[in-house]
């Protein structure tokens, strides 16, 4: 008897390393974690603040530049790197290894925190730009990645107070039960 002949029927080659759309890093990028909203905001999150960093490091020179670089370096850097940190967070195989309420809370405060300075960074540097169109365009992705951040922050309010209403249980007391004497 040959080896081959009784092996042959039961065994298959070893497919090797997977190929097709879902292989290599693509295959541990899950973007179905976040809600389709949420999706689409935090992508918008990543390219506003990404524009408003490009558009401000074009600026060549400023008068006033305290406001220039309080939004260039402490902001609109920190916010696209941020946003891209909670992206990563929740569309790779890093969510299931960390407790998955820490990062929502960390998104949530951080949604919030970002939006808020972000906002007031942009207010800063209104009243200090020089007027030139590389400022205005930074301005402008600064207020509208803002208002990014803080419609995220009210999305995931809204997903919270939808969860706290899911788990609060009915209240089932009834009324003729107040008016019963109790050794009844």
């Amino acid at each position: 008897m040959e080896n081959g002949a009784v092996y042959s029927p039961t065994t298959e080659e070893d497919p090797g390393p997977a190929r097709g759309p879902w292989s290599g890093l693509a295959a541990y990028f899950f973007l179905s974690r976040l809600p389709w909203l949420r999706r689409v905001l935090q992508g918008l999150k990543l390219l506003l603040s990404l524009l408003a960093f490009i558009c401000e490091e074009v600026v060549s020179q400023c008068t006033l530049c305290g406001g220039l670089y309080f939004f260039e370096l402490f902001v609109s850097c920190s916010a696209f790197l941020l946003s891209l940190l909670i992206l990563i967070m929740y569309c790779t195989p890093f969510y299931k290894r960390v407790d998955t309420t820490k990062v929502k809370s960390s998104d949530f405060y951080i949604t919030l925190g970002t939006g808020c300075v972000f906002l007031l960074a942009s207010i800063i540097f209104v009243s200090t730009h020089d007027r030139t169109s590389a400022e205005i365009a930074a301005i402008v992705f600064g207020f509208i990645a803002s208002f990014m951040f803080l419609l995220d922050f009210v999305t995931m309010l809204y997903e919270k107070r939808q969860e706290s209403r899911l788990r609060r249980p009915e209240n089932t007391t009834r009324a003729e039960a107040l008016t019963e004497p109790l050794n009844a």
